[in-house]
């Protein structure tokens, strides 16, 4: 049994039939190792109808809207499992976040955004913020947006809009649209995360009501507890989870081919030797702890969303610098476990290969830069952090 699964998921996990679950993960580990997902570099959609059917886009919704309302952590432990089987279908499947972004939206567009049911599929392209000309009751959207993961699976379309009314400039929005709305141009080509469909979003003179429009970071119309959790640190901690997910099955796939390998120097096999014994338990007492910082700054903003308190900074922090820290090491991991492996980890069908890939893509986002550790610096010293980091 892996540590991954050692852990017993939350008394709230939104799993709805944990046998099918665990038969989806295996049907994802076994198309990304055949390459199905980055080969069309998008996740299938017969896969996106499975998470639907799982309850993975319904989990952080609402009850009055259909939805199971789950906890940050159940959420987040979620998305683990499934990056455990492929990080690009986790990274996809952490998009069920968006109940967090769309609640900035007035409730009576939420009401008819989950009309149809909770299990709304969202993808969004923020950046860069296009302008946007004021029309009569809304806006005029046109641009391209980069990095919109999970697009080609997406019922509903957000980009960043900056609303434009003469010379002046207001406040950035998003402006949420159908998917018929937009064009998807297939621009993702990476070394790693190239299941996620992260492409291009076009959109050409289309008006977006203002009511389907909020501003962006605004706050939240919904009341539930989860919209008093901080929205920017979960964004990033359904990211960053991600490469938790991906270092663990590096280390389950290392372990599955050490005992019985020979090298071909005629060394021991990998499982006898000392100094990979020595690598792989410092490995994984890195992943370990990074692991539980990461879940425990969680529990500890969302015991304080429960109480009715605001979380503080110094808590709000620890869920930055967590989540950074996470990233980094989960790459270190995912490298120690291929280095390891020796010549068979660098071959292109390698299941370590991809996990190295995908760690360290997770890694590259803006979200998980070294800001952090400045920003976390910064308020260690009591200093004030930087602008749009908590």
């Amino acid at each position: 049994m892996s540590a991954l699964n050692a852990f017993s998921a939350p008394a709230d996990a939104p799993i709805i039939n944990e046998t099918s679950f665990a038969a989806l993960l295996e049907d994802i580990r076994t198309r990304a190792r055949q390459g199905e997902f980055d080969r069309q570099r998008h996740i299938s959609p017969d896969v996106i109808d499975a998470f639907k059917a799982q309850g993975i886009y319904r989990a952080l919704v609402p009850k009055r809207f259909g939805g199971n309302e789950c906890s940050p952590a159940a959420f987040c432990q979620m998305i683990e499992r499934i990056s455990h089987a492929d990080g690009s279908a986790g990274w996809v499947a952490s998009f069920g976040m968006s109940p967090m972004y769309l609640a900035a939206l007035p409730v009576a567009t939420l009401a008819k955004v989950y009309s149809n049911g909770p299990d709304v599929v969202f993808a969004g392209g923020i950046f860069p913020p296009q302008p946007a000309d004021l029309v009569e009751g809304g806006f005029k959207v046109k641009g391209r947006w980069k990095y919109s993961s999970g697009s080609l699976g997406a019922e509903l379309i957000g980009v960043g809009i900056i609303p434009r009314n003469g010379e002046t400039l207001d406040l950035p929005r998003l402006a949420v649209m159908p998917r018929s709305a937009a064009r998807i141009e297939q621009t993702w080509d990476t070394v790693g995360l190239a299941g996620t469909g992260s492409h291009d979003v076009v959109v050409d003179d289309v008006t977006v009501l203002e009511e389907w429009t909020f501003i962006r970071g605004g706050k939240s119309n919904l009341d539930e507890p989860f919209f008093r959790y901080p929205s920017l640190s979960f964004a990033t901690q359904v990211l960053s989870v991600v490469g938790l997910g991906v270092a663990r099955a590096a280390l389950d796939e290392l372990r599955g081919m050490a005992s019985g390998r020979i090298s071909v120097t005629g060394a021991p096999a990998l499982a006898d030797r000392p100094l990979a014994q020595v690598e792989i338990a410092k490995a994984e007492a890195a992943l370990l702890a990074a692991r539980a910082f990461f879940y425990e700054s969680i529990d500890r903003a969302w015991l304080q969303v429960l109480a009715g308190d605001p979380v503080p900074q110094e808590v709000t922090n620890l869920l930055r610098l967590s989540s950074t820290h996470a990233s980094r090491v989960s790459a270190d991991v995912a490298r120690t476990a291929q280095m390891l492996s020796g010549m068979t980890g660098v071959s292109v069908d390698s299941p370590l290969a991809r996990c190295v890939n995908d760690a360290n893509v997770v890694t590259q986002h803006a979200f998980m830069g070294d800001v952090t550790y400045q920003n976390a610096g910064a308020i260690f010293f009591g200093k004030p952090p930087l602008p749009g980091y908590l």
